[in-house]
């Protein structure tokens, strides 16, 4: 993945976006061919993402359309073409930011959300810039900045609430609320946030787009028990991650819930569990190359110390040191 690269375009289309339309030329081909199939090349580029077990492997595609659409943005001339391209750019830089954090590069996936959430206000697309916004939240909650977390989230919720209410933007919002709150040890506040969380039930199929919006609800279960986990309920977080652990999940969520359970099986002591749930977790960090699986294990690392008299957590603690921590 090459970092430069991509930063330096943002800083190009950080410019773009900030220059107003005009009338006096022709649109340009490049522009043309966006409008055309921009939006749907981006759907196909997320559903890549989502079924990859390895991430990195979508970056020269993702990289290549940044190309493409800060070229055309450099081409639109009038104000309605302008805006599509920066609802476009929007789109797109969410989904490079994405790349970032799996690697976990958060400063570089901070800047792609900023330059998202700048895209998505000049085109004008309130569900989008929450969007935007909320990921950013997601980078400081995973940097243990939990209180960092908490205005991007306050703001996501008010860009959201403007937004379209059949979708599940602000329900989205919520989830990532409670896990700031949970970290933060605000109990009261994690449950008021996962009961707001829950309402996205309510919504009918076409709440989301698969896309730069993928909340569905499914998620609930497996957040509600990494919730429980980080407020020291591990009674409640068994039932809801074994609940998670039954559905059909991603590689990166199914590793994330078992780490978790590994987790839960360190603060009751139960070595078994601890290797058991571990081991899984590390045979899908070698087939994805995950730095995002990485940092989970480097956190569920803390929770080995009471178990290192055992030969078999000393050896798991090796492993997880010695395992890559970027793509």
């Amino acid at each position: 993945m090459k970092r430069r690269d991509v930063l330096g375009l943002l800083a190009v289309t950080g410019a773009l976006v900030t220059l107003p339309g005009s009338d006096e030329a022709p649109r340009g081909h490049t522009v043309a061919a966006l409008l055309e199939t921009g939006e749907e090349l981006h759907r196909s580029l997320w559903q890549v993402f989502t079924l990859s077990d390895s991430k990195p492997t979508v970056f020269p595609a993702v990289r290549k359309q940044l190309d493409v659409l800060t070229k055309g943005l450099a081409e639109a001339r009038t104000a309605a073409d302008r805006a599509r391209l920066c609802t476009m750019a929007a789109d797109l830089y969410q989904l490079a930011g994405e790349l970032f954090f799996d690697a976990n590069w958060y400063t570089d996936a901070a800047q792609c959300y900023t330059l998202a959430a700048n895209a998505a206000h000049a085109g004008g697309d309130h569900d989008l810039w929450a969007c935007a916004m909320t990921r950013h939240a997601y980078v400081e909650l995973y940097a243990r900045r939990a209180p960092a977390a908490q205005p991007l989230l306050a703001v996501a919720s008010r860009i959201a609430r403007r937004g379209d209410s059949a979708l599940s933007t602000r329900h989205w919002v919520a989830a990532v609320q409670a896990q700031v709150c949970a970290a933060m040890g605000d109990i009261d506040g994690c449950a008021r946030a996962l009961d707001e969380a829950e309402k996205v039930h309510s919504l009918d199929g076409h709440s989301h787009n698969g896309g730069w919006l993928r909340f569905d609800g499914s998620r609930l279960p497996e957040e509600r028990g990494a919730c429980y986990l980080q407020l020291g309920r591990p009674d409640l977080a068994k039932d809801a991650l074994t609940a998670a652990l039954a559905q059909p999940l991603s590689l990166r969520r199914r590793a994330a819930v078992l780490s978790d359970l590994a987790a839960l099986g360190a603060h009751r002591g139960d070595v078994d569990q601890v290797v058991q749930y571990a081991d899984a977790v590390l045979s899908l960090a070698d087939r994805s190359n995950s730095g995002f699986i990485g940092k989970k294990l480097d956190g569920f690392r803390g929770r080995l110390a009471p178990l290192m008299s055992d030969g078999r957590v000393s050896d798991l603690d090796h492993r997880i040191a010695a395992l890559s921590r970027t793509a």
